[in-house]
Parts: C-alpha cells; sequence; structure tokens
C-alpha cells in the first residue's frame, strides 16, 4: 500500500506540476502546442478561442488575428470557430535545418483591447525522409598488399530526419573480403568505414562489387543504398598523411567572396604517381558543397557565396587527400561563421488606431509594436524611442512587444493629426536603426465655444431706413471642427419700448447678419442695445455671447415747430402758415422788443440749430429778426407815414440737408391811442383773409366803416352807462355793499377780471384779430407781455359785453357817430415801450382824465348788471372785450406748452412768468393788485 501510494502521489505531483505549468504559461500570455509535420493546410492545430477564453462573437468585435514572424504566415484563425488552423503545409526539415527541436512561434493579437498572445507550435517529425547517400556509386583502389584490418572511410547517408526516424545503422554486402565498422564521431553521428577482412589479391579478383544500406528508425523503416566498386592495385606502401586532424576556422559572415578560408596539406612519402596528392571534400551537403570550393592540387578552400549568420552560423567539412596509388588520408575542416552588425531592426506594426478622440485619457493604447533584430548578442540588442515633444511613450509589453500609449491631453485644435515616428536601435558599432511611422488622426470634441471677432460691435443706422436693412454683420469662429464649429446666431430676449426687441430686429442664424425688421425714429428711438448669442453644433452645445449697441442717427427728417405766434385757423391766410397781432408803440426806439417768434426742432443736433430770417414785410427796414433767438426788434424809429398795421412773414430753417423750414406770420400794430388800436382791430376784424385780392378794396371799406360805427356805438354806451350810473348813485349810496350780496360770488370774479384787465391795460393793448374771433390779450409790468388764448373758432369774440353790442354791430346806423376822445391817450409813464422804461410800480396807474374814469365805472357797472342778470361777459364767459376766464384771478398757464423759458416779453428784456399766478396770489390778498394801486383804486 506504502509503494502504491507513494505511486499516485507521484502522479499527482506531476498533474499538479503541469496544471502549474500551464496556468503560468496562461498567465504571462503564451500557448503551447504540437502538430506533427506536413499536415496538409487547414489541418486543425489548437482550440485559442477556448484556451484564451474568448466567445466566438468577441472574436469578430474585437479584431482577433494571428501574426508570425517572417513573411511566411504558417498558422491563421478560423473566424467562426476559433481554431488555430496551418495556412501552409510545414517541412520541419527545411525550416528547421539546423535545430533539433523545431518550434515556430506566432502571436495572436487583439486589436479591441490591445493585448498579444504568444503561441509557440512545435513541429514534430514524421519519418517522411529516407537516408540519403550523395554520392550513390563510389570507386575505390586499393592495392594488394594492403595488410587485412585496414580502414576506409566511406560516404555518409544524410537523414533529415531526427530522433528515431533519422539514419540509425549501416549494413554491408556482397564480398567476404571486406566488413563494415561504424565509428561514433565528435557530434555523435555515425561514421561508416570500410575495413579489409581478407588479402586482395588481384589475380584473383581484379574487383570487388559491394552495395552499403543505411536505414533510419520509422516505423516502417526508410532506407538509402549506395554501391562500392573496389579495384585492386599493384602494392603502394604509404598513404597520405594530413598535417591537421581538424582545421578549425572562424570567419565573420561579410568574408567577401572568393577568400580563402583555410588551405589544407596532406604528405606523401611514396614516388612518382603514389606520391602525387590531390584534395577533394568528401563529407560535404547540398549547402556546404555549393558554398566552398576546395582546390585539388593546392588544398586551398574557397568561398563561392556570402555567409550568412543567420542561416548558417557553422560548417563542418571532411577534406580527403589521395595519392596515386589509391590511398588517402582525411581530416576535419570546422567553418564557424562570426556575427555582424548587418541587419537593422524590424519594426512589425501588430496593431494600430488610425484616428484617436482628443479627450482620450492619458495612457490610452494606440499601437502595438513587436520589434526583432536578426543578429545576436548586442547587434541584436534593440532600443526603441519616440520623440520628446510628441505626447506619446512606449511601454514595453513582454520580451520584443512594445505599447505606444498617450503620455499627455490631446487637443486637436493644435495638432489634429500626429505621425508618430517610432525609432529603432541595435547595439551595434556601428549602430543600424530603423524607424516605423504611425499616422494618427486626432477626432474632434466640443470642446471650444464661439469666439467673437470684436469684444463688443457697435453701428450706427440712419433713421427711417427701410425695414429689413442690413445693420451690422456679427462673425464667431469656432476651433473646433465639423458639427462642432458650425455656429448659429440668435438674439438675447430684450424689450425695447416696452415691445419685445424681435420685433425690432432679427439675426440671421447662418450668417449672423443683423438686420432692422422695422423703420426707426430718432425721436422715439436713439439706441437699441442688444445681446447676440453664438451657439454651436456640439453636443452639449458651448455658446457665447456679444454686446451690441445700435445708435440711431437723426435725419432731418422734422421741419421746425412754431410755438409762438399761435397757428391761424384753417380758414385764415390761404389755410396755411402762422398768424399774430403784437402791438407796438410808434415811440419805440430802434432796438426794442416787439415780439419773439418761438419754435422747436425735434431732430438733434445739427438738425435741430434754427436760425430765423425776416422773409417778408408791409414796411422794409423798420423791423428785424434775430438770426438765432427770433426776436423782433424794431431796426429804427417808427414814422409818421409808416402803416399801422405792419404783416411779417419770419422763416425759421433748420440747419439739416436738406434743410427744411417754416413760417410765421405777425401782424404789428403801431397805435398811440386807444382809438388808433380799436380802428386798427376793427379793420383787422372786418378784414376777409380768405377773399381774393381783387376785392381787398372793399373789404377794407366795409372793415373801416365797421369800426367807425363800433367806435361809435362804444362811445354812446359809454356815455348811457354813465348817465344811468348817475341816477342810481344815490340807491347805490344808500344801499351800500348791501347791493350786491345776492349776486353768486362767481360773478365777482368777472368783475375782478375787469379789474385786472383794466389794471393790466393801463400799460398794453395787444390785439390778435382774424375772420372768426378778435381777442384782446392784456398782461402787467410789460407794454409786449402778451398772452395766446384759444376761443372757440366758431363764436366771435366781441369787445363788449355782448348784450350791449350786439344790437349796436347789427345796425350802425342805430347810433350816432361820434369823434374818439382826442385827450384819452397813453400818458408818457404809460406809454408802450421797453420794460426798462417805465416804473414798474407806477406802470399800473388808472387814466386821470374824467373822461376815461367815467367809461371805466360805466364798465364795471355794466358787467355787474350783466352778472346780477346770469350773463357775466367779464368773468368766464365768452364775451365782453373777449376775455374769458383766464384773465381772471385763476388764470393758469396749463393749456400753454411748457416753453416759457424760451418766450420773451416784447419790448423787455424780462421772460413770461405765470402771470396768471401772480394775479391769484394778488386776488387773495386785500386788493387785487399791488399795494400802491390798491391805494390809487381807493382814491379813485
Amino acid at each position: 500500500m506504502s509503494a502504491a501510494g507513494r505511486r499516485w502521489g507521484r502522479r499527482e505531483r506531476a498533474l499538479l506540476w503541469g496544471v502549474l505549468m500551464a496556468a503560468w504559461d496562461a498567465a504571462w500570455g503564451q500557448l503551447r502546442y504540437s502538430v506533427p509535420e506536413e499536415l496538409p493546410q487547414g489541418s486543425f492545430v489548437s482550440d485559442v478561442a477556448k484556451d484564451l477564453g474568448l466567445e466566438l462573437p468577441a472574436l469578430r468585435d474585437r479584431g482577433v488575428r494571428v501574426v508570425s514572424e517572417g513573411r511566411t504566415q504558417y498558422f491563421a484563425l478560423h473566424g467562426k470557430t476559433g481554431h488555430l488552423v496551418t495556412a501552409e503545409r510545414i517541412d520541419r526539415e527545411q525550416l528547421c535545418r539546423l535545430v533539433e527541436k523545431c518550434v515556430l512561434r506566432c502571436e495572436v493579437v487583439v486589436d479591441g483591447e490591445m493585448q498579444v498572445y504568444r503561441i509557440e507550435v512545435e513541429i514534430t517529425d514524421i519519418n517522411d525522409n529516407a537516408p540519403n547517400f550523395q554520392e550513390e556509386e563510389t570507386e575505390m583502389k586499393m592495392s594488394e598488399t594492403l595488410a587485412p584490418g585496414t580502414r576506409f572511410p566511406l560516404a555518409e547517408a544524410h537523414d533529415p530526419d531526427s530522433g528515431p526516424n533519422s539514419l540509425q545503422r549501416y549494413e554491408l554486402s556482397g564480398d567476404e573480403h571486406f566488413s563494415l565498422a561504424v565509428q561514433a564521431g565528435p557530434g555523435g553521428d555515425q561514421r561508416p568505414e570500410l575495413v579489409l577482412a581478407k588479402a586482395l589479391d588481384r589475380e584473383e579478383a581484379a574487383f570487388h562489387e559491394l552495395v552499403l544500406r543505411a536505414s533510419d528508425g520509422g516505423e516502417p523503416a526508410r532506407t538509402g543504398t549506395a554501391r562500392i566498386r573496389v579495384a585492386v592495385l599493384d602494392a603502394n606502401d604509404n598513404a597520405p598523411v594530413f598535417s591537421q586532424v581538424e582545421y578549425p576556422v572562424r570567419v565573420p559572415e561579410d568574408v567577401p567572396v572568393g577568400s580563402v578560408l583555410v588551405t589544407v596539406t596532406a604528405a606523401d612519402s611514396d614516388e612518382g604517381l603514389n606520391g602525387h596528392v590531390k584534395y577533394s571534400l568528401k563529407r560535404t551537403k547540398d549547402t556546404a558543397s555549393q558554398a566552398f570550393l576546395l582546390d585539388s592540387e593546392t588544398g586551398a578552400l574557397t568561398l563561392l557565396r556570402s555567409l550568412d549568420f543567420e542561416e548558417g552560423y557553422s560548417y563542418e567539412l571532411q577534406a580527403q587527400a589521395h595519392d596515386g596509388g589509391g590511398l588517402s588520408d582525411t581530416a576535419l575542416v570546422t567553418i564557424i561563421v562570426t556575427d555582424v552588425n548587418d541587419n537593422a531592426p524590424e519594426i512589425s506594426v501588430r496593431s494600430a488606431l488610425n484616428e484617436i478622440s482628443e479627450d482620450a485619457p492619458p495612457g490610452t493604447g494606440v499601437a502595438l509594436l513587436h520589434v526583432h533584430d536578426r543578429d545576436s548578442e548586442e547587434n541584436g540588442q534593440v532600443r526603441c524611442s519616440i520623440a520628446e515633444s510628441l505626447p506619446f511613450r512606449l511601454e514595453k509589453s513582454f520580451e520584443d512587444y512594445y505599447r505606444v500609449v498617450t503620455s499627455g491631453e490631446l487637443d486637436r485644435e493644435k495638432v489634429s493629426e500626429y505621425n508618430v515616428t517610432v525609432r529603432a536601435v541595435d547595439g551595434g558599432s556601428p549602430a543600424l536603426e530603423s524607424s516605423a511611422v504611425l499616422s494618427l488622426r486626432v477626432l474632434d470634441v466640443n470642446d471650444n465655444a464661439p469666439v467673437f471677432a470684436e469684444a463688443r460691435y457697435s453701428a450706427r443706422l440712419a433713421e427711417n431706413n427701410a425695414a429689413g436693412a442690413l445693420v451690422l454683420t456679427v462673425r464667431a469662429w469656432d476651433a473646433d471642427w465639423g458639427q462642432n464649429a458650425r455656429v448659429r446666431y440668435r438674439l438675447s430676449e430684450g424689450r425695447v419700448r416696452g415691445a419685445p426687441l424681435s420685433s425690432y430686429v432679427s439675426v440671421q442664424a447662418e450668417t449672423g447678419a443683423l438686420y432692422a425688421l422695422r423703420s426707426f425714429d430718432y425721436e422715439e428711438v436713439r439706441e437699441v442695445r442688444l445681446w447676440v448669442r453664438a451657439e454651436d453644433g456640439g453636443a452639449p452645445a458651448l455658446s457665447s455671447n456679444v454686446s451690441v449697441r445700435l445708435e440711431i442717427v437723426d435725419e432731418n427728417d422734422n421741419a421746425p415747430q412754431v410755438l409762438y405766434p399761435p397757428a391761424a385757423a384753417p380758414s385764415s391766410a390761404a389755410g396755411a402758415g402762422w398768424a399774430g397781432v403784437e402791438l407796438a408803440p410808434r415811440s419805440a426806439e430802434p432796438g426794442a422788443l416787439v415780439a419773439k417768434v418761438v419754435a422747436v426742432d425735434a431732430d438733434a443736433g445739427q438738425n435741430a440749430w434754427l436760425s430765423y430770417e425776416l422773409a417778408k414785410a408791409t414796411e422794409p427796414g423798420l423791423f428785424r429778426v434775430g438770426l438765432h433767438s427770433g426776436e423782433v426788434r424794431t431796426a429804427r424809429f417808427p414814422l409818421a407815414r409808416d402803416a399801422a398795421r405792419q404783416s411779417l412773414v419770419v422763416v425759421v430753417k433748420d440747419h439739416g440737408r436738406p434743410a427744411l423750414s417754416a413760417t410765421a406770420t405777425l401782424t404789428v400794430v403801431l397805435a398811440e391811442s386807444v382809438a388808433e388800436l380799436l380802428s386798427e382791430l376793427g379793420s383787422a376784424a372786418a378784414a376777409a383773409p380768405g377773399e381774393p385780392a381783387g376785392s381787398l378794396t372793399r373789404w377794407l371799406v366795409l372793415a373801416v366803416a365797421a369800426v367807425s360805427c363800433l367806435f361809435l356805438a362804444f362811445l354812446l354806451l359809454l356815455l348811457a352807462l354813465r348817465l344811468r350810473r348817475w341816477r342810481r348813485s344815490q340807491l347805490l349810496a344808500a344801499a351800500g355793499s348791501a347791493a350786491l350780496r345776492g349776486v353768486p360770488a362767481s360773478h365777482f370774479v368777472g368783475i375782478d377780471g375787469v379789474r385786472a384787465f383794466l389794471h393790466s391795460y393801463s400799460h398794453e393793448v395787444s390785439l390778435t384779430a382774424d375772420s372768426r374771433r378778435s381777442q384782446l390779450r392784456l398782461s402787467a409790468g410789460s407794454c409786449c407781455d402778451t398772452l395766446p388764448s384759444l376761443p372757440p373758432p366758431d363764436e366771435p369774440a366781441p369787445l363788449l359785453g355782448e348784450d350791449s353790442l350786439a344790437a349796436l354791430c347789427a345796425d350802425p346806423a342805430a347810433a350816432p357817430q361820434a369823434q374818439p376822445n382826442t385827450d384819452w391817450r397813453f400818458s408818457q409813464t404809460q406809454r408802450p415801450g421797453t420794460s426798462g422804461s417805465q416804473n414798474g410800480e407806477e406802470g399800473g396807474a388808472w387814466p386821470n382824465n374824467q373822461f376815461d374814469t367815467e367809461m371805466l365805472q360805466a364798465m364795471i357797472l355794466a358787467s355787474a348788471n350783466e352778472a346780477a342778470d346770469g350773463n357775466s361777459t367779464l368773468g368766464g364767459g365768452m364775451g365782453t372785450m373777449g376775455l374769458s376766464a383766464r384773465y381772471g384771478p385763476q388764470f393758469t398757464l396749463q393749456h400753454v406748452p411748457d416753453y416759457r423759458q424760451n418766450v420773451y416779453i416784447p419790448g423787455s428784456t424780462a421772460t413770461l412768468t405765470n402771470a396768471a399766478g401772480k394775479r391769484d396770489a394778488k386776488s387773495a390778498g386785500s386788493s387785487g393788485g399791488n399795494k400802491k394801486k390798491s391805494g390809487k383804486k381807493e382814491k379813485k
């Protein structure tokens, strides 16, 4: 049992050892197989897929293939079964001529995993070659005097097979005089020798026929034969003798062809023909006989073709010397070929990538290389390298395999394609080198956002542009490639004046062209700020923004707008232009301010720079207009011959290109008394602006008659009011102020308005007349401080109360015509003129003559009666000399645009202020005017 246990233990250990060796080989990526030679093409070798643990579908997906060393591929991988099969018929004797153990190596390369597995296939010998003699027939000459036991070397048979299938034994047959002896050579080979067993007798037999048979150990055994013919000669006592038994020669493989490698020599003591020695190569093989030549006379061994250490590193030759008597001797010539660095390293690309993503991490495999040098020792030691400037490095896999991997990050935008040169240098002297170039294209990754050509964009666009006009083009570049570099543009969300930005501008997605979708108006939008986003086509997409400033450039598309004088009614002056009436005293000095034309332009810059010029005047040279101020001033003293009514046409121009203009028509009345003023006003009111020029004289006559009638009626009315006041003075004195207590408070406003009116009228009366309305404008503090009024165009504005004047105006003949009082004139302190020429405190004094006082009292009494009747024409109605509530204490300038800073008081350097506000303030006090005026009024 113990012996059996020991046997089983040895078997288990052997089995375990075999398993461990297989596991070791698999761990190092090596597989070993054994197949006999001479298998037909496609013969099964092994199941590589099973041994490597690769599933059949993975063979196609991972790109598994077999690579063999050398030009001939002896093995292939069957893609469907994963079997390793023979690709060519394998002849062991041809591949491994000088090698006892014939092993072929190949590699299984898995492209997808950058892995390589080495496979060693041992080619086992089969008995496919019979022993073969180089010469099938050999003739030998022997002297009859040879003693028995003399030995003669015979030609050896050659069997390319190995092991038991190689040459095993020799046999000799044919004659009793000879026997066979086999000697063992230095390398273990068998050397047959012919032994003379019985003395020869030429007279008995001149020739002997022998057959030498060589057999191998195969099953069945193969044999080869050689015929030996022995000729018996006369006696030859001495045989040739070589100077050396063995001639060793060591030569480099690059020795030139034709060189003498060695010279063998032999000596023979005989004389004559028996002493003449000749040389020949006895034991040679096919390759040796083709490479070397032994001179038969000199014994010089010459090289016939170049040597190659990689094909054969040693040769053994047998040199034979024989004399003329048939005696011979042999010597061994051993030629050792030394290696020379004559082979550059060979780089084979087993697996390689053609393209790699630029975001591949460091250490990504790019190629698998096999480096081999056929030289030996230092000449075959190879060093591989890659340029340090490239982001790649070499990693040694095992033995002669190297992996090319990335050593850093790749950037396609800097380098889009690499030509990686792998250099291999051996250790010879001089060193030989070779190189292999790997072309690698870097695939793009969307890692760059679009970049605009400018940090910000700005453009100027003239207003009133056409819809769809090109504003500017933004341009962005993306350093990526292909779809990742395709840039599209769009607008960021925004609003302009409450409307979406997309309704004003748009951007072309492909070109970046920015278009205006509507016509811009500088007066509405002066600047548009927006953001344009550039986005590439990557996934995920990258984008960047740029600021765009669109400045609207003003164009001269707005004509000047005249604010003062106010626009005329549609029925006035041919339906166009501007109309206004200003008053100027005939005693005005040159340079006195008469009026100011106020105009504005909605444009900007030079387009809004206005200039004024007098285009037309009734009396040229009497007035002048400030070029930039628009102030109308007297150019000289008014003369008596100058018409009382002066018509001025002022042209207002801007400085645009082309220039736009507007006209303002001013009517300036030169008057020294109220009679002249009213007469001129009546004539102006009676004039019909819409009539043709041919009937102007007739209308003027009618206007003068109407004014005269009106003036007469006015005087009669004042007289009647005076008489009525005188008759009722007693009643008024008795009743006091109690007589007016029943009148509503709103009616007194009109009386106050009359008071304010009369107070202002003491300074200046400004009349504006047209065909539809007559307006009386009064101002305090200056003779030319006027305010526009806008009564309804369809309702006339009579100078006095409607009730009292309507009947008089309807029938001018109803009242007698009386001449105006010539004493009713302005005092020296009350004359119109510049504001500087008048006393601010005394400028508002009431008339001193009795007639004026009585007339004003009559007007007040008439107003009071109208207020009591509920028809206040001075307090807020539409009658009574055109006065309205805005001339009362509550009057404001809210209905007038706020251009007061640009409105000058004609005749003075003061600026128009809210006079109504001042009157309101004064009305809230103890009197309707200043204190002095109130005092005077009390005295009155």
